[in-house]
């Protein structure tokens, strides 16, 4: 790392200890910025990275809720608002129990630079709580997301802040906050939440857009090898919102999806997974993968080890921080992988980003192959604004556009750092240098 910028990095590390997964982004950024500096000296007299590392505002509050037998539980809610240089902070709410600062931290860190990439006028932020959804009754849900939005509505605004869902918000939490701000504000103020239902405000392609983007970056990725998905054995992992879209999308462009996860295990399915049943374990039963597996012959099922052991040539890590680590990684290559695209936020260790870049495998860091969920909230946004209803095909082509826009930029900014290929320096220095010219010209703030 550049000396000038090691200085830094131990000062934003030392001021947000314990903070594990932010100090990752923050290191990785950091890794790749050094020529932006030997080129724009004026960021680091103006302290930009200083700055960037510092949320705006940071907000933690508690969330008390009744279950249904009654019993007051109480909650942790989180929301930071790290940067609104291009425009409101945007950026998912996670429910789960591993939320704490530190991962909110991380997310709305990268965030800054995903939103960047997409050429929308959005700022980076993230949310959520430690709440656990899974295996709460609707009713319970219910109660917990009107709790939330009775601290967080006076946080956000379509011209402020403007959540969206993330890891254990979908529609049905989405529709909840969305009502109790309604009830509260008394406005229909239908641009201040994103993934809404398409009867009230949501856009189409948003439930599929991070998704059908991450095969759509990788598509690009495959592309400059004079390749394609097509005839490609693909590996996902997860089995949420995410994994199944782009299930659905590869398999659509000729692909194989031939194992995809759950927290319990996972499934192989040489024939192919069948989304339409996956949807229906997953999303409308919301059940297990072995479930999948007793309903449909010749699948096998693993109880718990790694869904990295599958062979791939393409691999679309699609549930969760830190999830494909070093040894999966050179497990991955020992059988014949070729690319490798992030639908998640980080979902690979810093250990396998090396073994794939060391290898010259094709690799689309999350920031930027995983943008097309909230370059789609951007676009339900734009809907919202002028109270429009756009079809499935002309978003679905935005979405296309802007994904591929992405990819080229960040083919275009490695090749003109001297590194063609490496899109992590792509989407850090494509990223940052659009924030940072944005923060110069507003002054000191």
């Amino acid at each position: 790392m550049d000396a000038r910028l090691e200085s830094i990095k131990d000062t934003v590390l030392a001021r947000n200890p314990g903070e594990a997964e932010f100090h990752q982004a923050v290191v990785e950024v950091f890794e790749s910025l050094g020529p932006v500096h030997d080129r724009h000296p004026e960021f680091l007299e103006a302290a930009i990275l200083e700055r960037l590392c510092e949320p705006e505002r940071q907000i933690i509050f508690r969330v008390p809720w009744t279950d249904d037998s009654g019993r007051v539980q109480i909650n942790r809610g989180f929301r930071v608002e790290f940067n609104s240089a291009l425009g409101p902070y945007k950026g998912g709410l996670r429910f789960h129990p591993s939320v704490y600062l530190g991962i909110v931290k991380f997310l709305g860190f990268e965030q800054i630079f995903k939103n960047a990439l997409t050429g929308m006028p959005i700022g980076g932020g993230k949310g959520g709580s430690d709440f656990d959804p899974r295996g709460r009754s609707d009713a319970e849900v219910m109660r917990f997301c009107q709790s939330f939005m009775t601290e967080l509505y006076r946080h956000i605004g379509e011209y402020t802040d403007v959540p969206a869902g993330d890891i254990g918000v979908g529609g049905r939490e989405i529709g909840y906050l969305f009502g109790q701000y309604k009830r509260i504000t008394n406005r229909y103020e239908s641009g201040v939440l994103t993934g809404k239902g398409i009867s009230w405000g949501g856009s189409l392609v948003r439930p599929e857009a991070t998704g059908f983007g991450t095969v759509i970056f990788t598509q690009e990725m495959l592309k400059t090898r004079g390749t394609s998905f097509d005839g490609q054995r693909v590996v996902v992992s997860g089995s949420g919102n995410v994994a199944v879209n782009a299930i659905a999308k590869a398999q659509a462009l000729g692909a194989t999806v031939v194992a995809c996860s759950d927290s319990s295990g996972y499934v192989v399915d040489e024939a192919g997974i069948d989304v339409e049943l996956l949807r229906t374990v997953k999303e409308v039963e919301r059940g297990r993968l072995k479930e999948y597996a007793e309903r449909r012959a010749g699948v096998s099922y693993v109880d718990g080890g790694s869904v990295w052991d599958v062979d791939a040539t393409v691999a679309l890590p699609c549930a969760t921080q830190n999830e494909l680590d070093g040894d999966a990684a050179a497990r991955l290559l020992r059988n014949g992988l070729l690319a490798v695209g992030e639908g998640a936020n980080m979902p690979s260790t810093r250990d396998a980003v090396a073994v794939f870049q060391e290898a010259g495998v094709l690799f689309g860091p999350g920031k930027a192959a995983n943008a097309g969920g909230v370059a789609t909230s951007a676009l339900e946004m734009q809907q919202n604004a002028s109270r429009d209803s756009w079809s499935f095909e002309h978003t679905e082509e935005r979405l296309t556009e802007i994904m591929v826009g992405i990819h080229d930029r960040c083919a275009a900014t490695a090749d003109e750092y001297g590194e063609p290929g490496n899109y992590v320096l792509g989407a850090n220095i494509g990223g940052f240098v659009k924030v940072a010219d944005a923060m110069l010209a507003q002054g000191l703030i």
